[in-house]
């Protein structure tokens, strides 16, 4: 899984009121138990637990291992995460692959690869945080997505609310969202395609609630960089427009989150000058990264659309930029986002 995928982890979304038709998948204690048959009453039953949703994920003291199944491949972190007053912590542990650890408070962000003893300190909005799953309140979702209650379930061994969000429209997936019934914290979510097949899952397999904050089991490592190469990106915020370009065609439902000029990533990990321009947008659920850089013969050698789980990926070349859209959306949404970046002249 790509760092930049696994940064913008998302999962939720989509219901109709006659989801318990379309989704036979789910199993069959989920399908019914407990559900309104009063469709004002789902509705708002529904929202409610939108919110709890969106609370949880920010107020809750948890930890455990959270696995990610996508494009036939397999990852699991460990995940800690502490409320405290107003702040938060998170620690995240990659168990699969290079080790790295991610350590959280608040918009400070330490990144540490301690095989070639590199760390990446960096200010990040809490939209890139774990779990970043609802970015804004139901009301400006079910706009977009008609939501449902499905009935309950188990994850992990915890009791679970499941939710189904349908979108109304071509421009995003599905999901199925299954929420711990006394907190509300998000334990699974399933990306579904068009055809209700699910693209991506993730899932606690393992989690506890309620644990007791150890904040120095986060803040103690964000001091300790002795023996690291530090690298302090500088993410300048900035705007399509004082950067010379302009999105021409609004993709409905997806609202402008930010924009910065951040360094080009590269695999070595080495200081570099070159720059690129990131503009992020959201429907509440999940994120468009539109990516603008200098045309380099020697990087950008085709275009391609590719996919890996829920994520499409869009790479072409726009006269002398390199332009990538990336996101847990429909191909054709990339498209209308990259048809309508244009060249200020």
């Amino acid at each position: 899984m790509s760092q930049h995928l696994s940064r913008l982890l998302a999962g939720l979304a989509h219901g109709t009121l006659v989801l318990g038709l379309l989704w036979g998948a789910l199993p069959t204690r989920a399908q019914g138990a407990g559900a309104s048959s009063d469709p004002l009453v789902e509705a708002r039953e529904a929202r409610s637990w939108l919110m709890r949703i969106h609370d949880a994920g920010k107020k809750k003291n948890f930890q455990g291992i959270f696995v990610v199944s996508a494009g036939g491949t397999v990852s699991s972190s460990r995940i800690v995460h502490f409320y405290e007053g107003s702040n938060q912590f998170e620690r995240i542990e990659a168990m699969d692959g290079e080790m790295r650890k991610v350590f959280r408070h608040n918009d400070v962000v330490h990144t540490l690869w301690p095989l070639s003893r590199v760390a990446v300190v960096e200010q990040r909005e809490s939209i890139n945080a774990f779990p970043a799953l609802l970015q804004s309140r139901g009301e400006s979702i079910v706009e977009f997505y008609d939501v449902k209650p499905l009935g309950t379930d188990r994850v992990a061994g915890h009791e679970a609310n499941v939710l189904g969000l349908r979108p109304k429209d071509a421009y995003r997936f599905g999901y199925r969202l299954w929420a711990e019934r006394q907190s509300g914290l998000l334990l699974r979510a399933d990306v579904l395609d068009e055809k209700d097949q699910v693209l991506e899952s993730s899932a606690f397999s393992e989690v506890s609630i309620g644990v007791r904050p150890q904040l120095d089991a986060v803040v103690l490592p964000m001091k300790k960089l002795e023996g690291y190469r530090v690298q302090r990106p500088v993410m300048a915020p900035t705007d399509l427009e004082r950067e010379g370009w302009s999105l021409q065609v609004q993709v409905p439902g997806f609202r402008h989150v930010s924009c910065v000029k951040r360094p080009v990533d590269n695999p070595q990990n080495a200081p570099t000058d070159k720059q690129m321009l990131q503009a992020i947008y959201a429907d509440g659920l999940t994120y468009v990264s539109v990516f603008v850089e200098p045309y380099d013969a020697s990087l950008h050698r085709r275009e391609m659309v590719m996919a890996l789980g829920a994520t499409r990926t869009l790479m072409r070349r726009q006269g002398d930029w390199w332009i990538t859209v990336m996101g847990d959306v429909p191909v054709n949404t990339l498209r209308s986002f990259a048809a309508g970046l244009e060249r200020k002249k």
